[in-house]
């Protein structure tokens, strides 16, 4: 049973800018069957339209596991199951391998069914649940069978709204409707703004247009191409539901758990959540539960909530009915989810991922099992940080077996414009194309990238790449952490500079921009767009600074945040109560916010965590810290603080607000 192929070599390139190849592979044990097979279907494909590039090969089931890992042009198998149920039974055992390494692959099965009874029937088609399109061993209609497999792939490889804006745009229809800028008419002969006009482009302005064209559907009421286009989303990303949003995942934050949680209730939330988790607390009147979040103190990176806490939270809050939690971190920290949702779900508790940081996970063996996979209700992603949608081009995947589909399109129709960006909803189709047809074959080479920088990262002797084991916390060590090795974080504290330093030397010296900084990290994010030449470039800068550490130490201090102290009140209450703005920096103000109940969410950044949320009592070590990360040479930015006359200031309640 060894490997056993008829396929040309495809090497092991990502397959950049290559023409459109899809390998099909015909997968069983009779090999000269298997080749009359390729060779009809070959033939056939030779004498018939074929955009898409199908070539049909053989393998055996033994070397399966190998092609799918090194084959990144494979878009489908035709499974030969043989003429008996144990045939059935292996190829349903073959589907559930290729579903685990390749998820996406379109499946086709050949079998020979012996009885044309009923409950046969039915124990047969519940055997071939996996696949596609069911096929008669007898027939041998490979006419047919080329079309079919054809039409799947073609259906994968689908963008309908892209495709019909597109149209749209070459018809060349004359505009007497929004936008004013009319296609871009109002700025091309301006001896003013023309400029801008030519640097941004035609097809920018001639793509921005108006709900008043009917043919492009309605992305809060869709009907036709966006709805398409949603429907190829769900399936490409294992939902039951998928939704876009060009307002991006700080809006399906707010959506889902309005749906969930409009008119209040309790929410279990990790506190180092995005803000707009926070923000619809405060929207949506409802009582929360924080997680603290873990520190890990020589690289002031904060990573996931202990287990342990989350189903202590459960145990405790029995009426609450939503846990919200980020997987992955901005790091890249990824919680071991199929528990901690399978312990939500037995207390009757809804479950929201943010995979704000993780639309690529679903795509490559070694980056699964994703949120949904899990079990999670719902997901909100941000397409446009890892995958190939612009800026804003977010996500919502729901597989909530009690959804209620029309109050959703309700609650997301409060939040989003009436006037979304139609070239951000291409972009989306577009991305969702692009991981189904190549989403492997492009992560295995961001992979490969990884691999190498790291490895050279590590050779530097003076910077060191960060791996899983050095960024979790001692709390979190039996928790099955993992790390999405496409962001890499790297050491600089042997180089003698802070963070920001070097962030600052890649920029102006080598013209490098880096994902993030802590006082003793730069982290690096490898995406779908990383290139071999952006890695030379980067490895390169990353050597000649190692050339030259500073002997003085930077000894950037971790600041750790100051306790969480108490809720008075709910969040809502303190943030539309009746206000005063008191000194954060005189001694008098100092005295007079300790023990006062904080109006706003205040927020360092980094590492962006609230220091206190509206409804929380103030304590003097919040008052120190916040006034020390004013302090010094480089000051923290604080998001939330009212400045006056460049005063910072606390908005406080006036006076006691409703208990909880």
């Amino acid at each position: 049973m060894g490997l056993e192929l008829t396929m040309p070599d495809l090497g092991t390139s990502s397959g950049l800018g290559q023409p459109q190849v899809c390998q099909v592979l015909i997968v069983g044990n009779e090999h000269a069957l298997l080749g009359q097979w390729a060779d009809a279907l070959n033939a056939v494909a030779s004498q018939h339209e074929n955009p898409y590039g199908l070539t049909f090969s053989t393998a055996t089931a033994s070397a399966l596991e190998k092609i799918l890992d090194e084959e990144d042009q494979l878009q489908a198998l035709i499974v030969d199951a043989g003429t008996g149920c144990q045939g059935l039974a292996a190829a349903e055992a073959l589907a559930e391998q290729v579903r685990h390494q390749r998820a996406g692959l379109n499946l086709f099965l050949v079998a020979q069914h012996s009885s044309s009874e009923a409950s046969n029937l039915a124990a047969f088609s519940s055997q071939c649940q996996h696949y596609d399109e069911l096929f008669d061993r007898r027939e041998g209609n490979f006419n047919h069978m080329f079309r079919l497999v054809q039409a799947s792939i073609a259906r994968r490889a689908a963008t309908p709204f892209a495709d019909t804006l597109k149209d749209y745009v070459f018809s060349a229809r004359d505009a007497w409707h929004t936008p004013g800028h009319s296609g871009g008419d109002s700025l091309r002969n301006s001896p003013w703004v023309g400029d801008f006009y030519r640097f941004i482009g035609e097809h920018v302005f001639n793509t921005d247009l108006s709900v008043s064209v009917q043919i492009l559907d309605s992305l809060l009421e869709p009907h036709s191409v966006i709805q398409e286009a949603q429907d190829l989303a769900a399936q490409t990303f294992g939902a039951k539901h998928s939704f876009f949003l060009t307002n991006g995942t700080s809006t399906a934050n707010k959506v889902v758990i309005q749906q969930i949680l409009g008119g209040g209730g309790k929410i279990i939330v990790d506190q180092a959540c995005h803000k707009s988790v926070h923000h619809a607390v405060i929207m949506n009147r409802c009582e929360p539960i924080y997680l603290k979040s873990t520190l890990h103190p020589q690289y002031g990176i904060y990573g996931p909530v202990c287990r342990q806490d989350i189903e202590q939270a459960l145990e405790v809050h029995s009426d609450a009915r939503l846990l919200v939690i980020t997987s992955c971190t901005y790091d890249g920290l990824r919680y071991d989810l199929k528990p901690i949702i399978d312990y939500a779900h037995q207390r009757n508790v809804k479950v929201l991922i943010d995979e704000a940081w993780y639309a690529h996970g679903y795509f490559h063996s070694e980056l699964r099992p994703t949120a949904l996979e899990c079990g999670a209700d719902y997901v909100t992603q941000s397409t446009h940080k890892t995958l190939s949608a612009f800026s804003q081009a977010s996500m919502i995947h729901v597989q909530d077996p009690d959804f209620d589909e029309f109050r959703f399109r309700e609650n997301l129709n409060m939040h989003a414009s009436t006037s979304p960006q139609y070239a951000m909803i291409a972009s989306l189709d577009v991305a969702r194309k692009q991981v189904a047809m190549e989403g492997f074959g492009r992560l295995k080479h961001c992979l490969r990238m990884v691999e190498t920088l790291r490895n050279e990262v590590n050779n530097t002797g003076v910077f060191s790449a960060l791996t899983r084991e050095d960024l979790i916390p001692k709390a979190l060590v039996d928790d099955n952490i993992r790390l999405d090795p496409t962001k890499v974080t790297i050491d600089i504290s042997a180089s003698g500079y802070s963070g920001n330093e070097i962030q600052l030397k890649l920029f102006d010296q080598y013209g490098i921009q880096v994902e993030k900084t802590t006082h003793n990290t730069i982290s690096i994010l490898v995406t779908l767009g990383s290139t071999e030449s952006k890695l030379m470039r980067l490895i390169h800068a990353l050597k000649q600074l190692a050339l030259n550490p500073r002997q003085r130490s930077h000894t950037g201090l971790v600041r750790q945040l100051p306790e969480f102290t108490q809720l008075k009140c709910l969040p809502a209450d303190a943030y539309f109560a009746e206000t005063e703005e008191v000194s954060l920096v005189d001694t008098d103000g100092q005295l007079q916010l300790v023990g006062r109940i904080c109006a706003d969410e205040i927020v360092p950044y980094p590492p962006g965590i609230p220091v206190l949320v509206p409804g929380q009592e103030i304590s003097l070590q919040i008052v120190q810290f916040l006034q020390q990360l004013l302090q010094g040479q480089y000051t923290t930015e604080i998001h939330g603080l009212i400045f006056r006359a460049d005063e910072p200031m606390l908005r406080v309640a006036k006076a006691a607000v409703c208990p909880k």
